[in-house]
């Protein structure tokens, strides 16, 4: 059952930091292996579902570690910073593994997570926009559709899609095993090439109207306070800390170029002009940084006080995503334009920018998303409210 008490802070941060850290070394030897087989390895999955990524997200009366929002948002941005496509595909298994674990109940969540402390536990992939059709049959649904985008698929045991309920128009989000849908091997990209996010698709594919939930429910059947934030805002927490982490490599990644080549005949790295940009820099990403964790912070307070979020805050959360995932593309194009050949050969520089310009089109940083905080915050349409990524009056 859901726990009603304050936000959870987990004591298991530290350690799961730790762990992931003690990989580092690991995710950077594999990254070109993973490249090319368009997955995370296996042994690079293992081991960071061991280090608790997933179980970060997992409600505690399941056994899961059950992390505040700031403690996920800085679990995801230190794999990010160890490697772009391991913290992307972390952090998709992570979000939709979480919140089914969260909003199913009953027979649901006794077959999908028996036994969550002892890692045995389902991991679900897939895509909740753009759903597909649910036709209502005994007991549950028929469903049908094509979904894309799916991270992190190849490591799932079981599906997470958004489908829209024949008949009544009901937006809803179901889990099924991953062997009643058909997978579309097509993810031919120029970033974020380990992260498997294919194309998958179903029809007329039988499942129980136990093992799905109200798309836009704030009411946990499992876990604490950090999921009555909704889907949507449970996404951000995670693309949140992967932008951070991305920005925070390419610039710790530009300081040891400029390392190398400070001295050196005509050193670029060595003129004013490097250094003042450098500095504006770490300027822009440390206050991105900054002001996420304070909106976060805000959100955390009020969760801890049992109430629900305010339509600012729904906004902030929005935005708060939308400025670090921009202003870290903009960091980006200082690391490119300083780092000389280490951003276009084969390296950690090269394979972060690419993986950046990619992480940079997801819908969650879209215009389309920062046009409605925009209209929201100056006032243009103050009774509006937020229905998934759309302001709605």
């Amino acid at each position: 059952m859901s726990d009603s008490a304050g936000l959870h802070v987990s004591p298991e941060f530290p350690a799961v930091l730790e762990r992931i850290d003690a990989l580092g070394g690991a995710l950077e030897a594999n990254a070109d292996a993973a490249e090319k087989l368009g997955r995370l390895t296996e042994d690079t999955a293992r081991a960071l579902l061991d280090a608790g990524v997933v179980r970060a997200a997992l409600p505690r009366n399941l056994g899961g570690y059950e992390f505040s929002p700031r403690q996920l948002i800085e679990t995801v941005e230190r794999v990010s910073h160890h490697d772009a496509s391991a913290g992307w595909t972390m952090l998709a298994l992570q979000l939709v593994t979480g919140t089914t674990a969260a909003y199913l109940d009953g027979v649901a969540a006794a077959d999908l997570f028996p036994d969550v402390a002892g890692g045995d536990y389902a991991l679900l992939a897939g895509h909740g926009t753009r759903p597909g059709r649910a036709v209502p049959v005994k007991d549950g649904y028929l469903v049908s559709g094509h979904w894309q985008f799916a991270s992190g698929m190849a490591h799932a045991t079981h599906i997470h899609s958004a489908i829209q309920v024949e008949g009544t128009g009901e937006l809803r989000v179901l889990a099924m095993p991953k062997a009643q849908v058909e997978l579309v091997d097509n993810w031919d990209v120029l970033g974020l090439r380990a992260t498997h996010s294919i194309d998958y698709h179903c029809a007329d594919a039988y499942v129980p109207a136990t093992h799905t939930y109200l798309a836009t429910t704030t009411a946990p059947a499992n876990g604490g306070a950090i999921y009555r934030v909704g889907l949507v805002n449970m996404a951000a927490i995670g693309h949140t800390g992967w932008a951070l982490g991305v920005g925070r490599r390419l610039l710790d990644e530009l300081k040891s170029v400029a390392a190398a080549k400070s001295g050196t005949r005509n050193a670029a790295v060595d003129t004013a002009q490097f250094h003042a940009e450098y500095a504006t820099a770490e300027a822009k990403l440390r206050s991105a940084r900054a002001w996420a964790m304070e909106v976060w912070q805000g959100v955390e307070s009020r969760l801890d006080a049992g109430e629900l979020l305010s339509t600012e805050q729904d906004t902030l959360i929005r935005l708060a995503l939308n400025h670090a995932t921009w202003t870290v593309w903009d960091v980006g194009q200082t690391v490119h334009r300083w780092a000389g050949t280490a951003a276009i050969r084969r390296g950690p520089i090269e394979r972060f920018l690419r993986d950046l310009g990619t992480g940079t089109q997801h819908i969650t940083s879209s215009p389309t998303v920062l046009q409605n905080c925009g209209k929201w915050l100056s006032g243009a349409q103050p009774q509006a409210h937020w229905e998934f990524l759309d302001l709605a009056p």
